[in-house]
Formats: C-alpha cells, structure tokens, sequence
C-alpha cells in the first residue's frame, strides 16, 4: 500500500513517534512518503532519505516559557503567503510522483487537506484528539477553563471527519465519538530496549531554552544532582549539569534517573510513565494539552503537577517518591504491540 504520512514540525514529539510508525509500516512493506516542516523534516529527513517532502507550517513563539500569542499570529502571518505558495507546489510534486492509496496524519494539516482533496481515506494517529473526542475525568481549573474551549476548538477543526482515529495516550478516558479507539503510547525503541536502574540524579527535560533562572532554583538543594537538557548550554555549576542534547547520553541519563523534571509534553511524560520515573510535571503556560497531561500525572499517583519549577515544590515532589514508585509500578505497556496490531487491522479494512 502507498501512504502519505503527514508530520507536523513543531516540537520533537510527533516525529519521534512517527518514525516509529513509519519504519513499522516500511517493515511490513508499505511504501510510505513523508510530507514534514521544520525540525521534524530535518529528522525525519535523515532517517528515511528520500522518503521526506518539506513543507511549511506554522511556529510558536515563547516568551519566558509561555505561548506569546501575539508574537505567534506575526511570525506565521509574516511567512503565510511564501508558505502557500510552497506547499501548493510541493502538492503538484506529490500528485505527479506518489499515487497514494491512503493518508495518516499525525495531527498534521497539509496531509489531511491532501487527503480530502483527493478523496483518499485517512486514519488520524495522534494524542491531541482525546480532547475532542473522549470524556476528560480531571478538575479543570477555572483559569484552565478558556484554554479547554480553545483548544478543544482547535482540536476539533484540525482534521474533522476522518476514516478513523487512533488516540495515544497513558491514561484511560470514556470515549464519546464514533470511530475512535485508545491506543497505548507510541515508544521509541531505544526507551523500550532501555535498562532501567536508579542513580543518584534527578533528569530535566525542558523544552524552552526560554525559561529563566534554572540554574539558580536547582543551587538551592545542593544534595541532589541535576541534569539537564532542552536549554541550549554545556557546563556544570556544582550540582547543575547542563548537556547539549545527545540521544544516546540522554537515554542513559533517562534510564538511570531516580526522577524526572519536565514541562507537560505528551511524548516525554509517556516515556517517563514507560519506564516508571516519577514526575515533576510544570506545563508551558496557555497550552491546555500540557496541563491536562499533568493533572493527569498527579491524578494517576505517578508524580506531582506544579504550575512552575521552584525549590520548595521540588522538595514536596521528593518527598513522596515512594508513593509514586509503587503507583508506577502497576503500569503495564507491551512496547508498540498493540498500536502494530490496531493499525494493522485498520489497514485491512479501510481501503
């Protein structure tokens, strides 16, 4: 079967997923292009050359860790017209040298509209649908209450009406819509092959290279150690070890970590659950999946959900480690077995 398979660019999550899925699907000899932006074309670039077709899409612009929402209106609408005209071309490339029989999109627009135009069905794998398409069992804080709607909106528009959805996600959640199945997250095979043990560190994972005063919060508890990766640097300041990112030193940093640190990224939280880390949860302001992600973590028993990364919090957050190493301890996750199997079975009977 031919598939185009749609990956949009910001954050590294979703095309670290779906090189999962599209080395699966290239295994069980399908063959798969890949359309892409940003970070993840260049990724997805070098690990199936010749398979990836850039596209353009839109970029958020952060201030002090937070969603500026002004500054992300300017900087895609200062690009919109070039990117047009981008993807328009990069559609004509497609049609004259991919005859695709399906498309699966990872919450990824230039796919799903390929798909509609050419009546192609189309099988959304992502988390973000849980939003829009399963019941939430978490207190949503009044201050949280317009970031749902919002999202819940935008979620709901990005790729309406497709054959069928495919939900990652860690947590159970009734579902409310047709055509739609949970489904275990998506695990790189570096973490399912990791053997886990517990040093005497404490891993963070900071996606904003933004956030401010990182090094001088950590200081304040000198008997723990920290390493820390996402902000851009390389030095050590007495108990604060600073890494550019490296895969295979921070899957060994990850796999030997007491605890982890990190904002509220689906992918990284999933992993984390994966390999039964305890959480210290803190969610970039204005984006409700991420907070729902670590109410989630906290409701779960699996670690603590923080609105920032202070000291004192971090203290409360170690305090109860025990507690959420035995509720981790009852996770159960068959590596990608029961996504392969759903997929495949979906495969079967789409087309």
């Amino acid at each position: 079967m031919k598939i185009l398979y749609g990956v949009p660019g910001e954050g590294m999550g979703h095309a670290t997923r779906s090189k999962v899925i599209i080395s699966y699907l290239l295994s069980q000899q399908h063959d798969v292009r890949v359309v892409a932006s940003h970070r993840a074309f260049t990724f997805l670039n070098q690990e199936f050359p010749g398979r990836v077709t850039e596209i353009k899409g839109l970029h958020f612009a952060y201030k002090n860790a937070k969603i500026s929402k002004g500054g992300t209106f300017l900087l895609n609408l200062k690009s919109a017209g070039k990117n047009l005209v981008h993807n328009y071309i990069k559609k004509l490339e497609i049609e004259h040298t991919f005859k695709a029989d399906l498309v699966i999109s990872d919450f990824e627009s230039f796919a799903f509209v390929y798909a509609k135009i050419h009546q192609l069905p189309i099988i959304s794998i992502d988390n973000m649908q849980v939003m829009n398409r399963c019941k939430l069992n978490i207190a949503i804080a009044k201050e949280e209450q317009g970031n749902f709607t919002l999202a819940k909106q935008i979620v709901k528009a990005k790729v309406p009406n497709c054959n069928q959805y495919l939900i990652s996600s860690f947590f159970e959640a009734e579902i409310t819509k047709k055509n739609t199945q949970l489904v275990p997250p998506i695990i790189r095979e570096a973490i399912i092959q990791a053997s886990c043990s517990e040093g005497n560190h404490i891993l963070m994972y900071q996606t904003s290279s933004s956030l401010k005063n990182v090094q001088e919060t950590l200081a304040k508890l000198p008997h723990e150690n920290f390493v820390v990766y996402g902000m851009n640097q390389n030095y050590t300041a007495g108990n604060v070890q600073f890494k550019p990112f490296s895969e295979q030193e921070f899957i060994a940093d990850f796999e030997s970590a007491k605890a982890v640190i990190a904002n509220g990224g689906f992918s990284f939280l999933s992993e984390a659950v994966y390999l039964k880390k305890p959480i210290y949860s803190f969610p970039i302001a204005g984006q409700f999946e991420q907070y729902m992600n670590a109410a989630y973590i906290e409701k779960l028993g699996y670690g603590r959900h923080f609105n920032s990364l202070g000291s004192d919090q971090i203290k409360a957050f170690l305090y109860e480690l025990p507690h959420f190493k035995k509720q981790l301890a009852q996770y159960q996750q068959n590596g990608n077995e029961k996504l392969f199997e759903t997929l495949n079975l979906l495969l079967g009977s789409i087309v």
